[in-house]
């Protein structure tokens, strides 16, 4: 294709997404001292942080068919940079809860548009296979985003984080400026009409199988990162030795994408793996529920990340194949759906403050979506 752009360039923007929150997550005992709120108070604004990205999917999906990919990707890192300049300068945390709601709005962008940039240049028999090499990349962020943060944390509090993640968004949309060619096709209609898009998404079972697939998978993943901080607080380590918990992640995610990938190398179908990854979701679950009064509950976590580095690329690779005319506002629609559920999620996990009891009850439900999901895709 004749503007197809760099994969690592591609790699590089998805990941940003899930590297600003792994890099965010040790500070949040931090932001809690600091702030004098409590754990619950803290751990919202990772739960908003996801109803505001599912805000920022439909936007900038709907915008990116409207404007082109580049022109929306450079506005939303744009939107970012502001949100995380205004967590840097505030000592209220409110205005903390509404900078990161401004951040997230833009983050969203390195999710859905990087996705619809790979739905514009890849055909269906090669999308499988490119989401299966970017599972294994986004391995990689939750030892980076864990263990930058910690050590950042540790020596510059929850402010060097702040730092830090604006440097990242500033050199990225520089970086998006010099190399991302515009891949929107050109179509005969140049502005989809939304409202026949939804309606067909939302009358489509396998958009809603999908983006509940998508969220509790998410859920599961995020509710780590929301709430093991204070496990971690509470048994007496600091922010730094959380940070290490990203080395055991990485060896999970890593499996897990090298797992995928050698199995849809075998042609086992989507379908498959995500039914497969749900029943490895469970042994997690049940796994961490009997040992997170140790930090042996590491060790079962890493089915979580297993699991979850084999459905997801899975369940993306096949969810919007048949609306490629309208990738933008399909992408978007269906990112709102799964965004919000996950937001949702992650207030009520917020609240409820045990890991465990959290992992078991959305593994469970992942069994009962992959047997209906298989049913409808044979």
């Amino acid at each position: 294709m004749k503007n197809k752009p760099n994969l690592m360039l591609l790699i590089i923007l998805i990941m940003f997404p899930q590297f600003v929150e792994t890099i965010y997550s040790p500070a949040l005992p931090n932001i809690a001292q600091a702030f004098q709120v409590s754990n619950q108070q803290a751990s919202l604004t990772l739960s908003f942080y996801f109803i505001a990205f599912a805000l920022g999917v439909i936007f900038w999906g709907i915008l990116s068919d409207i404007i082109g990919r580049r022109s929306a990707m450079i506005l939303g890192l744009f939107t970012y940079a502001i949100g995380a300049f205004m967590a840097l300068l505030t000592k209220d945390f409110n205005i903390i809860l509404f900078a990161r709601v401004v951040a997230a709005f833009g983050a969203s962008v390195g999710s859905i548009i990087t996705q619809t940039i790979l739905r514009d240049v890849y055909r269906k028999e090669e999308l499988g296979y490119v989401f299966s090499i970017i599972g294994i990349a986004l391995s990689l962020s939750p030892i980076i985003g864990f263990m930058a943060g910690g050590f950042i944390t540790k020596g510059f509090g929850y402010h060097g984080v702040f730092m830090v993640v604006l440097l990242v968004a500033v050199l990225l949309s520089i970086s998006i400026i010099l190399l991302l060619p515009e891949t929107k096709p050109q179509l005969k209609r140049d502005r989809p009409k939304v409202g026949v898009v939804l309606l067909e998404l939302l009358h489509d079972r396998i958009i809603w199988l999908s983006a509940l697939l998508v969220a509790l998978f998410n859920i599961m993943l995020f509710s780590y990162y929301s709430l093991a901080p204070f496990i971690f607080e509470h048994s007496g380590y600091s922010p730094t030795h959380f940070g290490y918990s990203g080395i055991v992640l990485a060896i999970g995610s890593l499996a897990g994408g090298m797992l995928n990938k050698r199995l849809v190398c075998l042609n086992f179908s989507a379908q498959r793996l995500i039914y497969l990854s749900s029943f490895i979701s469970v042994i997690g679950a049940f796994g961490v529920f009997m040992l997170q009064d140790s930090l042996w509950f590491l060790l079962p976590i890493t089915f979580v990340l297993i699991a979850f580095s084999i459905a997801i690329p899975n369940i993306l690779s096949q969810a919007l194949i048949k609306y490629r005319d309208v990738a933008g506002t399909a992408g978007a629609i269906f990112g709102l759906l799964y965004y919000t559920l996950i937001g949702l999620g992650l207030i009520a996990s917020g609240w409820i403050q045990d890991l465990g009891v959290v992992l078991i009850s959305s593994s469970l439900l992942t069994i009962l979506l992959a047997y209906t999901y298989r049913k409808y895709l044979p």
